[in-house]
């Protein structure tokens, strides 16, 4: 196969290279594009390979013309528009795909080079991750050996060649790279990803029906990252709040909608005691307009270029979804008490159920009441009474308890007795409301571990947990965990239920668990300072580094001087070094390569540091002596060999060669 590759012509061996180099490109934008889109380019350029293989002719005209047609109509019926990302990046794939069977001359090439270019900075619509980007650094040096390769002279240049001019090319712009995407001021909206750009990410929502998040533990993918400024609070204590859902229509738990947000917001009399716990959160893309803060945090976490408010359930929102990453400080109070002291009428909607539904935790609750013990009990006698049921009953936590009903409750109490963290919580309010105890889902994370390389505590998908609050008269809400009762390892030590690993995550956790927990860590790590330094280095971060450099009041205009003051010194520094480097080289050396490389372009094969006269040795063994150019070369370059070796014998100087060189015609 290697023989056969090496055998090929000059034209056929790199259209493959760069159709290798375009399914690369590509390859990453399988999942996110049409099924239509991702087959017909795959046969494009598989089609586009089988002719450069066979030496085919390429389609005509008519034939592009059509398929280019019926690309845009499948586009638009896919999307319903040409425009916005999907549209686009689908369009864009197709058009490459469609330019490879144009590949007749360099300009058509040049054309694919960019448009591959192009083709790759849409992977980042989608993901922005270190192992995205360490791909597209792949094909960014694929499309530059390929452009390289395309300028290099006739004949077979092996591409390893191509590839070390490409790789020198890159590192020499890498300075540049880095002080561009240092001091170039972000300004919004020029800089950033789409809104829509991780609209597919998951994690909790506003709405939770019984079942999804046990779905979401499944998701082992990180949903934020911790670094806590002093002593870390005890694993029991690591509640992150998120939605707080209290209306519930028998079938799907939602946030409460009919009170005021003014009334909402006087009843939350949030009240806190001790040490505040000050730790910074670097967030994934949520989609979602709320920040997860531990409990309970009474001042706004600092999140430059957002607005935030806190709501009466302690959550705190921004104005629009995240969708990107962010990094934002915040101070919480272990100890906090929150909601009125104090029956009100509002605590009504926190009692309520939707008629019809499970009728047999109705009864339950009916029979606890008539226990003279609980007749006039308080709510924290219930509330222990119903824990202690948890504990003793056989009650079991799993990942999979089965597909519940429409009496989700009913089935959890007397039937299963097995249940996610929100079977737990959901059965457990549905009680303490039919036991006429106001009672609300908080839905969050819960829990973390440690990396153990960068010491961020790491906070996946898999994290996700549903716990309740009761109110009680004198104390407000307080949270109850009933998953604790059934399983105190879940919030009290780092045990967690872990789905079903892959084949590669099995055997690797069978052969060596240390080796791929520490693998797993260091590759967090390397993902968590990308994060830091790359996606999350904001205008902020930018102004810092200016403070650092003496500026007392920085500002993006501070940054377009200092950028442009360093750019300047750059190039005058480049042309200082190309002077000199001129000066130092030998001139007579220089034009003796310059000879070369004309020879070399006209086919004429030499060997390494030949000396002028072996070159007009080579010159008349291929081309003969009868051609008048031919002869006026080799002259040339004897002279150019005696001025060199023996000045007294050439009769022309240096200037001299130079000004007939530029006069020779030289074979092609």
């Amino acid at each position: 196969m290697l023989n056969r590759l090496s055998s090929l012509p000059r034209d056929t061996r790199d259209t493959l290279f760069l159709l290798v180099v375009i399914a690369w490109v590509v390859m990453p934008q399988i999942t996110h594009l049409p099924l239509w889109c991702s087959l017909s380019a795959a046969t494009l350029l598989v089609w586009r390979g089988w002719l450069a293989w066979r030496s085919k002719p390429l389609p005509r005209a008519r034939w592009m013309v059509l398929l280019l047609v019926l690309a845009t109509a499948a586009t638009l019926m896919t999307h319903r528009t040409l425009l916005g990302r999907d549209a686009g990046v689908t369009l864009i794939v197709v058009l490459l795909s469609l330019k490879t069977l144009e590949l007749r001359a360099r300009r058509d090439a040049f054309v694919v080079f960019f448009l591959g270019l192009f083709t790759m900075l849409t992977n980042f619509f989608y993901s922005q991750s270190l192992l995205t980007a360490a791909a597209m650094l792949v094909a960014v040096l694929g499309l530059l050996t390929a452009l390289v390769n395309a300028h290099m002279p006739a004949g077979k240049p092996p591409l390893l060649q191509a590839a070390r001019a490409a790789g020198s090319m890159a590192l020499l712009g890498a300075p540049i790279m880095v002080l561009l995407f240092v001091l170039f001021p972000r300004l919004a909206p020029l800089w950033g990803m789409p809104a829509d750009a991780m609209s597919g990410r998951s994690g909790l929502s506003g709405t939770m029906q019984v079942g999804s998040v046990a779905r979401l533990a499944l998701d082992s993918s990180i949903a934020m990252r911790i670094r806590f400024d002093g002593e870390v609070p005890p694993q029991s204590a690591l509640y992150f709040r998120g939605p707080v859902l209290s209306s519930f229509d028998g079938r799907e738990w939602r946030t409460l909608r009919s009170v005021l947000p003014q009334q909402l917001q006087a009843q939350s009399n949030l009240q806190v005691t001790g040490q505040p716990v000050s730790y910074e959160v670097t967030l994934e893309p949520s989609h979602r307009p709320w920040l997860f803060v531990l409990e309970a945090a009474p001042t706004a976490p600092q999140l430059p270029g957002y607005m935030l408010r806190m709501s009466s359930d302690l959550r705190w929102l921004t104005e629009r979804p995240i969708t990107g990453l962010v990094r934002y400080k915040a101070q919480s109070y272990p100890a906090f008490r929150h909601g009125p002291l104090s029956s009100r009428p509002g605590l009504r909607e926190f009692v309520e159920l939707p008629p019809g539904f499970n009728p047999r935790t109705l009864q339950l609750a009916a029979d606890i009441r008539r226990d003279p013990r609980f007749a006039t009990a308080d709510p924290g006698l219930l509330v222990e009474h119903v824990l202690e049921r948890l504990r003793t009953g056989g009650y079991l936590y799993t990942l999979e308890p089965g597909l519940y009903g429409r009496d989700s409750a009913d089935e959890f109490w007397f039937d299963r007795k097995a249940g996610f963290c929100e079977h737990i919580a959901s059965s457990f309010v549905i009680l303490m409301r039919a036991l006429d105890i106001p009672a609300r889902l908080v839905t969050g994370y819960q829990g973390g571990e440690r990396n153990q390389v960068d010491d961020y505590w790491v906070v996946r998908q898999s994290d996700a947990h549903a716990w309740a609050e009761v109110w009680m008269a004198g104390r407000g809400w307080v949270r109850v965990d009933p998953t604790s009762a059934v399983a105190p390892a879940r919030t009290g030590s780092l045990q967690r239920l872990r789905a079903p690993q892959g084949v590669i995550g099995s055997v690797m956790g069978t052969v060596s668990p240390e080796l791929a927990l520490s693998l797993r860590a260091a590759w967090e790590a390397m993902n968590n300072s990308w994060n830091q330094w790359v996606l999350n280095y904001s205008q902020a971060r930018q102004l810092n580094l200016l403070k650092n450099l003496g500026f007392t009041s920085p500002s993006w205009e501070d940054l377009i001087r200092v950028l442009l003051g360093i750019l300047v010194l750059a190039t005058l520094g480049s042309a200082a070094w190309s002077q000199w480097e001129r000066r130092r080289q030998d001139p007579w050396r220089r034009l003796r390569q310059r000879a070369e490389q004309r020879l070399k372009q006209a086919g004429v094969s030499l060997a390494p540091h030949a000396s002028p006269r072996q070159m007009a040795q080579r010159l008349a063994e291929q081309f003969g002596n009868e051609d008048n150019s031919v002869l006026a070369i080799r002259h040339w370059l004897l002279q150019l060999e005696a001025q060199h070796y023996s000045p007294a014998s050439s009769s022309l100087s240096l200037a001299a060669l130079q000004r007939e060189f530029n006069q020779l015609t030289w074979p092609t």
